[in-house]
């Protein structure tokens, strides 16, 4: 099917931050809770390596996505790892209590743009379940900064372009609900606006479909690349990965 760029309310600035900081916390607890990052660990490993850092500057945080689950496993082999996590709408709560759980995260008060990264921002960039929120031409300015400012980057989508991944979406405000009471930090407005009235499921729902449907296959993530200045100066790499149930889709591109 084509790729469709629907709206999702997690991108729109009049959306209260309490809404979307419930939905960004879903996601993390989710990603960690279920590993699902599990067969990325080596991609990872070999973009840390090959850039020569022990720094990811995570960008397009939201929650944090997995990375306190990859955090332990990428520690296995990268002891002195650091984290730092940024994004245009920082959920700063739930960044302390990411900090809280490890000692080598940190993260940016100040809202990052993934298109225009400021330069003392050093190390490999990473984005997870975030590449599908920006249209063609953005994503290849996330691409085409990353290069310019000479910095490695990773990216990976836990959804895909299919039926089965839209129908998982669909089905997701049941994991919402059923999940909801062990997210933490523990917020009463959590579970008011998901049982009382229940806003987060519903917009759960929404965005998780057109999640699906905005996200870029293998071939158009290299057509992204093609289309680049300087790509050369950089070592691409495009596939999917399996990782538990699902494949994760993944986009790497390393300084030569």
């Amino acid at each position: 099917m084509s790729r469709i760029h629907l709206f999702e309310f997690e991108d729109q600035q009049w959306l209260p931050e309490f809404i979307r900081n419930y939905m960004t916390d879903f996601l993390q607890f989710l990603s960690n809770k279920t590993a699902m990052y599990k067969g990325i660990v080596p991609v990872i490993e070999k973009a840390l390596k090959e850039t020569q850092t022990n720094q990811i500057i995570d960008l397009a945080s939201g929650g944090g996505g997995g990375l306190i689950w990859l955090n332990n496993e990428l520690r296995k082999n990268n002891p002195d790892l650091k984290i730092l996590l940024t994004d245009y709408f920082p959920n700063i709560p739930t960044f302390e209590h990411t900090q809280k759980q490890a000692d080598n995260f940190d993260f940016v008060k100040t809202s990052i743009d993934a298109k225009n990264v400021p330069e003392n921002l050093k190390g490999l960039r990473t984005q997870f379940l975030s590449f599908h929120h920006f249209k063609p031409k953005d994503a290849q300015q996330i691409l085409k900064n990353a290069i310019d400012s000479n910095s490695s980057i990773a990216i990976f989508e836990g959804q895909e372009r299919s039926v089965s991944s839209i129908v998982a979406m669909i089905l997701s405000p049941i994991s919402v609900l059923l999940t909801t009471p062990f997210i933490r930090p523990f917020k009463v407005g959590r579970i008011i606006f998901t049982y009382l009235i229940p806003i987060v499921p519903i917009l759960v729902l929404w965005d998780g479909v057109v999640s699906s449907l905005r996200t870029y296959s293998v071939e158009e993530m290299n057509e992204l690349i093609s289309k680049l200045d300087n790509k050369d100066s950089f070592n691409w790499e495009v596939g999917k990965v399996k990782s538990g149930p699902a494949k994760i889709l993944y986009l790497l591109g390393t300084k030569k």
